[in-house]
Parts: structure tokens; C-alpha cells; sequence
């Protein structure tokens, strides 16, 4: 109820600054009735994803592209009023002064600032919308980084790891989805493939269909996956079990040796950050992931879903941590707030010795749009410190 209360009371908010800023009646009639369509539409999209079905999919559909387009209306509302605030304060604004003449100015040119600010809101929310649809529902593109590790061994320069993550499988993600990820993925010829964590949004019996394209990808050592706190909304210990049925290993809390070129790489996993609270068992713990590593291997690569498991993953020594969780903040101007969860928003990053690569994501979460935070399948290549990025 506070949630639905929130809602309310945001819907209130734009539908008092901008209707009455809007001339005649058609414009802001439709505004007014969108936002009455958009205060059911969001709940009840909530409410829907715990079903299943084609009518729970058009219904989260539905809502989620609702809460993305009222999350852009919103936001551009309230920094609409900034303006209108500043403007008034310069002086912009005319105040009313003495005189019938000049009160009629000033109240004209008033409305002509408050319905041209309050059109470039909506204009700004569609064109918004369509580059958002356009950004969550294509092909993720292939964003190349370079890591140069302190003392990696020749024989591992040019290991590759292709790191997908938050694909979010689910109402809106479907198995066609999956299948594009997975084609690229392969394509790229990687020596390993990384799936960290949120791959879905679901029951294994909902979504076993479209995670089944997963079984398909190729390398040349496999494909690791650990688990986001997603998976825990979800039924973790069964997609866990589904998942290595596709033939992934996944990664809990421990690691596998890669002999690659006469070097070994320590290919390790964590549990997501969250993990304990719902499964005792899966507390996210990097010193165990890294128990009885070998002492020579020359890369010590940890996957973990959230940036802030980097603090535990450089004090069990590893070199590299490939996490996602943030997506980048996903539609603006959220990516500005991630900081205030995580250490680490999107990019490569550093803390002490430890490099650490947040991926923006794969999929989307929740409303089907992505703005000013592109999606990504990340091929991460390993190289010698001494030796320059090609």
C-alpha cells in the first residue's frame, strides 16, 4: 500500500504541473486519461508477473512500458519545474505589475513558457520512449575490453572471456532473445564464456523453454555461470540444477582450473551478495571460492553478479572480477543513483591490485527500454602489462 500510495501521489504530481499548462482540450484530455491507464497498468503488471501465460506476458508488457514511459514523464516534470523556477527567478517569467496592459503580457507570456515547457516534456517522453524500445529490444553489441594483468604469463595473452549478464528471461525476454545473445556470443570464438548472474525473472517451469538456447554455447573451455539475486527471487537451488543440465558449470563459492597454452587460469564464482538470506548455504564467501587454488596459476579471474563482492574478492587475491547487477542505471537518469548501492556503476574499475569490469548488461529489467545505458555482450581480452591493447 505505501508503494500504491507513492504511485498516486507521482501520477498527481505530473498530472497537476502539465495538464492545465497544455491549450484546449484534446491534448491534455489524452494526457489525463494516460495517466490514469498508466496508475492501473504498473500495479497490475506487478501483480501479473506472478502468473504465467500468454495474458501475464501482454499484461507485464503492458505495465513495465508503462513505468518506463512515466519514469522519463516524470523525471523531465520535475526538471521542467527546475527551469520554470529558475526562469521566474532571472526574471524570465514576467511578474504581474501594475496596469491592465502589462498584466495581460505577463500572464500571456507565462502560459506561453508554461505550454511550450510542458510540450517539450512530452516531447522529450516519446522520442525517449522509441530510442529506449529501440536500445532494450535489439541485439546487445559486442563491447571489446582489454585488461593488462600484473605478471600474466605469455601463454595467456589474448585469453578471452565472453561475459553475458541481467538478460532477465522472463515476461518480456523470450527464447528468440536468448538465441540472438547466444549467436554473437559464439561468433566471437571465446576461450570462455561468463554468465554472471539475473539471467532470469521466472519459475523453471515458466522459462525452461527460453533458457534453452544456453546449451548452445561454444568455447573452448565452457561456459560458468553464478547466481544474481534474481535467481533467489526464483528458485535458485532449482535453476541452479537446470542450468548445469544445459551443460553450464556453475559457480558457487568455488572454482575450476583452466590449463590453457601450459599456464592455468583459476576460474572462480561467488554466490550473488544477497545469496545467504534466502539459502544459508550460499552465503557469498571469495575466500572460499579461492580454497586450494594452485599458488602458480597465472590468472585469478572471480565472477560475481554485484561490483560491491570486489572488497572480499581483493583480500582472497584475485587479479580480476567480472560482475553486472547495475545495468549501467539502464534508463537516465538513474545511472547517476547507482553509486549510492555500489561501488562501481559500469566500466573498468580498480581497487587496489584488483581490476574489476561492471558490465551495463545484456537484457533489461522490468520496463523494456534502455536510455543513455547500452546493453552489451562484453569480450574481455587478457593481456601483459607490458604489452599494448590492439
Amino acid at each position: 500500500m505505501p508503494v500504491l500510495l507513492i504511485l498516486l501521489l507521482l501520477h498527481l504530481y505530473v498530472g497537476f504541473r502539465l495538464v492545465p499548462a497544455l491549450p484546449g482540450m484534446v491534448a491534455p484530455g489524452l494526457l489525463a486519461l494516460w495517466l490514469l491507464a498508466s496508475l492501473v497498468l504498473i500495479p497490475a503488471s506487478f501483480f501479473g508477473r506472478r502468473a504465467s501465460g500468454p495474458v501475464a506476458d501482454r499484461l507485464s508488457w503492458a505495465g513495465m512500458l508503462a513505468l518506463g514511459v512515466f519514469s522519463l514523464l516524470g523525471v523531465s516534470t520535475l526538471l521542467r519545474d527546475g527551469v520554470l523556477l529558475v526562469a521566474w527567478a532571472l526574471g524570465q517569467v514576467p511578474a504581474v505589475q501594475a496596469g491592465t496592459g502589462a498584466a495581460v503580457r505577463a500572464v500571456a507570456g507565462g502560459a506561453t513558457l508554461q505550454a511550450a515547457s510542458a510540450w517539450a516534456v512530452l516531447g522529450f517522453t516519446g522520442l525517449g520512449t522509441l530510442a529506449g524500445v529501440v536500445g532494450a529490444r535489439r541485439r546487445a553489441p559486442v563491447r571489446r575490453v582489454d585488461i593488462a594483468v600484473d605478471g600474466l604469463p605469455a601463454a595467456l595473452h589474448g585469453f578471452t572471456v565472453a561475459q553475458i549478464t541481467d538478460v532477465h528471461v522472463g515476461p518480456t525476454v523470450k527464447r528468440a532473445y536468448v538465441q540472438r545473445i547466444v549467436d554473437a556470443v559464439n561468433t566471437l570464438q571465446p576461450d570462455a564464456v561468463a554468465i554472471t548472474g539475473d539471467l532470469v525473472d521466472g519459475r523453471v517451469a515458466d522459462l525452461r523453454d527460453d533458457v534453452a538456447p544456453l546449451a548452445g554455447l561454444r568455447s573452448r573451455h565452457g561456459s560458468f555461470f553464478v547466481t544474481g539475486n534474481h535467481e533467489y527471487y526464483s528458485g535458485a537451488e532449482e535453476w541452479v540444477a537446470a542450468l548445469r543440465g544445459l551443460g553450464l558449470q556453475v559457480l558457487l563459492n568455488q572454482h575450476v582450473v583452466l590449463q590453457h597454452g601450459g599456464a592455468r587460469v583459476v576460474m572462480a564464482g561467488v554466490a550473488d551478495w544477497s545469496a545467504g538470506h534466502f539459502v544459508p548455504g550460499h552465503r557469498s564467501d571469495a575466500q572460499a571460492a579461492m580454497a586450494g587454488a594452485p599458488a602458480d596459476a597465472g590468472l585469478r579471474l572471480l565472477l560475481a553478479h554485484q561490483p560491491r563482492s570486489a572488497a572480499g574478492a581483493a583480500e582472497a587475491g584475485f587479479d580480476v572480477q567480472l560482475s553486472g547487477h547495475t545495468h549501467g542505471g539502464q534508463i537516465w537518469p538513474w545511472g547517476f543513483f547507482v553509486r549510492f548501492q555500489q561501488p562501481f556503476t559500469a566500466g573498468l574499475d580498480r581497487l587496489g591490485r584488483l581490476w574489476v569490469y561492471t558490465s551495463r548488461g545484456t537484457g533489461y529489467w522490468g520496463p523494456p527500454l534502455r536510455l543513455g545505458a547500452p546493453s552489451e555482450i562484453t569480450c574481455v581480452r587478457f593481456i601483459q602489462s607490458n604489452r599494448e591493447p590492439q
